[in-house]
């Protein structure tokens, strides 16, 4: 877990308190001026931490409405870890919470600051209100807000320390077995050559065998999470070139290869993916989460970008081809 090493003394929260003092001279109050010194310290911590803040990030609500916060701490799987509201000098802050609340605003860790005070919500309840005119209160306030750390995302990232190498090696007996089939299995070897001349036919006339073979070591790796993650439990049906992988997979099984007996040493890495997606209510954030998870782990089994597109990346809602 993240942990931020931040004193008084340090040079963000110097500069963050001495950009006050300036703006107060000037007599800047309103928000767009005075949220500029609270937004580099943010930017600072998120480095410390690995992530990004990210400004002006917009979210669906729970009732799917859009949303754009302040700022939003997203890591490297497009994860969001927190979000950030500021408000003017003179805004009644506890009416501003309620009225952004009301708006549908998330309150799972959602930070809402003024150059005064500052009031912080995590797991649905507030844990902080904190005057921000002290250093010790401001770094307490940070501390707790990064520190957060819902309890599927910290199984996620144990998830992706321990099985990274294991995708890799899954991976890789696959490959080894295609090729194993393809030598032993007559079913299979009449399917996959079907396959590979519809391919060569409607993505590209060249298209390579090993290509092919690589499809087929994604789509094994990821058709559960297509699946699960968007609740899709007919994708391999009403996609067509899932649907046409699907038959040549059965062939490859149809004589001692068991699906989930080769996968089921990834069950708890899959259940990771699948607990920590659910945590993600906006549709297009899922799927930025689930295509870095692709990049990330199932890119060394997989043809080029433009054919995963094509063939995998869940459609936006109003798609009709799911």
């Amino acid at each position: 877990m993240p942990t931020l090493n931040l004193k008084p003394t340090h040079k963000p929260v110097k500069s963050y308190y001495a950009a006050l003092d300036q703006f107060a001279q000037l007599g800047i109050t309103h928000e767009t001026a005075v949220r500029a010194a609270f937004q580099a310290l943010l930017e600072h911590c998120a480095r410390q931490c690995g992530w990004t803040l990210v400004p002006e990030h917009a979210i669906s609500t729970r009732r799917e409405k859009r949303i754009v916060v302040d700022g939003a701490l997203i890591d490297n799987f497009r994860l969001p870890h927190g979000y950030w509201e500021a408000k003017d000098i003179d805004d009644d802050l506890p009416a501003e919470v309620d009225r952004k609340f009301a708006a549908g605003y998330p309150t799972d860790n959602i930070l809402f600051q003024t150059p005064q005070r500052a009031i912080l919500w995590q797991n649905g309840r507030m844990t902080f209100d904190a005057d921000l005119t002290d250093a010790a209160s401001l770094i307490e306030t940070l501390q707790t807000f990064f520190g957060y750390r819902p309890q599927e995302y910290a199984a996620w990232e144990e998830a992706v320390a321990q099985f990274k190498d294991r995708v890799a090696d899954i991976g890789q007996g696959l490959a080894q077995l295609i090729q194993q089939e393809r030598r032993s299995n007559p079913a299979f070897t009449t399917t996959f050559a079907g396959f590979l001349d519809k391919c060569r036919q409607s993505i590209n006339p060249n298209l390579s065998e090993g290509a092919v073979e690589e499809m087929l070591i994604q789509h094994l790796l990821t058709e559960r999470l297509l699946r699960t993650v968007f609740s899709n439990p007919d994708f391999t049906h009403r996609n067509v070139i899932a649907s046409e992988i699907e038959g040549v997979i059965h062939a490859l099984t149809s004589q001692s290869f068991s699906r989930a007996d080769f996968l089921g040493s990834l069950d708890r890495f899959y259940l990771a993916i699948e607990r920590t997606a659910a945590t993600i209510h906006d549709f297009s954030q899922k799927q930025h989460f689930l295509n870095t998870v692709y990049e990330q782990f199932f890119q060394g089994f997989s043809v080029k970008w433009r054919i995963r597109t094509v063939s995998y990346t869940p459609p936006s809602r109003s798609s009709t081809s799911w």
